[in-house]
């Protein structure tokens, strides 16, 4: 592979000046290099063009595609195979490309329970993915239920629309796949967007990894990931969150353990809502306030509705893109599940919470955890 100097981490953001002055080559894409030339070639995988091959686009005839009945008074050219339907029970190639690249953008918009069609990822041939993460989750959508989350990592805009902008380097080989655990068939539209050019030989990869846990008040932490073996940095966490008692539930501290810390963290927080870049419960006026930002937000509270909704729950993000979190050799993360109980004394509680641990590393990674099933992934 060619040899060049990037900043993987720093292309999400066009103010991060650490990329001025470095060398264009189609990856680190940003309002200060827009105007430069590059070899690489941009390529785009849809139900449109199943293989991203160039000038294969809106080739589908009558017949082939999903949306032929709706194409049938004007053929071929006329979104005939716009989208794919995934049944019960298959797992879907959404993409496979071979050689060198970068995805650069990810456009989705399933239909049905979020948390039953799990996403996964493999780099340059594995067999264990790199990315392994129900679809809602991915993008910051643990509840099943549409919020607007306008980030620099991640969109999700009205119509349940999922973008993800992680940029993705691989050497060899990418695949995509979407698998439907549901009962019900599922409608998915999806744009995988690329460019394949040489990446630097020092490169890390894109890893995501899903938890959710049975609630347990006696756990001294809850961990978000673990086991974390190799070279890279941690850049993001989601939680989805949900609170089985009253009162503020956000005291616990966010722990970064690395390169062999073992009782005691290198990185201590100071409290949930200071990690996820906020303060004092999130609370303006005695209400929860809902934000979403480049690179932090509480894009999401659920309020009891009097019925069935019984417990508030919350989406939170927070995305190290211009301060990732680098590691030599292996990290693990955890975050204290801590409220308050009378007379100002700390309370272990017991919530149910889901995350997402999103980091780079150099392959090959550990195998994950067996994902939950079916039953404790729903969202009850």
């Amino acid at each position: 592979m060619k040899k060049t100097t990037i900043v993987i981490l720093g292309i999400l953001s066009f103010t991060y000046v650490g990329l001025l002055g470095q060398k264009f080559d189609g990856l680190n894409n940003n309002l200060s290099n827009l105007y430069m030339t590059s070899d690489a070639q941009t390529r785009s995988i849809s139900p449109e063009n199943f293989t991203g091959e160039k000038g294969k686009g809106g080739m589908a005839e009558l017949g082939e595609g999903a949306a032929s009945h709706e194409a049938r008074e004007l053929g071929q050219g006329y979104k005939v195979s716009p989208y794919v339907i995934i049944q019960p029970g298959e797992t879907f190639t959404m993409a496979e490309i071979d050689g060198s690249g970068c995805i650069q953008h990810i456009w989705l918009t399933p239909t049905g329970n979020w948390r039953f069609y799990i996403l996964r990822i493999y780099w340059d041939g594995e067999e264990e993915p790199s990315v392994e993460v129900p679809v809602g989750d991915f993008f910051g959508m643990g509840w099943g239920e549409y919020a607007h989350l306008n980030s620099l990592a991640v969109c999700v805009n009205p119509g349940r629309a999922f973008n993800c902008y992680w940029q993705m380097p691989f050497g060899k080989k990418c695949k995509i796949t979407m698998e439907n655990i549901d009962v019900k068939a599922t409608r998915l539209y999806y744009q995988v967007d690329y460019v394949l050019t040489d990446i630097p030989d020092d490169a890390a990869y894109f890893h995501a990894q899903f938890r959710r846990p049975a609630p347990d008040a006696e756990k001294e932490a809850y961990t978000i990931v673990d086991d974390i073996k190799g070279k890279g940095q941690y850049v993001g966490t989601f939680l989805a969150w949900q609170v089985n008692n009253g009162g503020w539930w956000g005291e616990g501290e966010i722990k970064f353990f690395m390169d062999g810390d073992k009782e005691f963290p290198t990185i201590c927080g100071t409290g949930a809502e200071d990690y996820f870049c906020g303060s004092y419960n999130f609370d303006v006026g005695g209400q929860y306030k809902e934000f979403s930002t480049a690179y932090s937000g509480l894009h999401q509270v659920i309020r009891p509705d009097g019925t069935y909704k019984a417990n508030t729950r919350f989406g939170l993000y927070r995305w190290h893109i211009t301060d990732p979190i680098r590691f030599e050799k292996d990290m693990r993360v955890t975050i204290q599940d801590l409220g308050w109980r009378s007379e100002g004394r700390y309370l272990k509680q017991g919530s149910d919470i889901a995350s997402v641990a999103f980091w780079y590393q150099t392959e090959p990674h550990q195998a994950f955890p067996a994902l939950p099933s079916k039953d404790d992934l729903e969202v009850r």
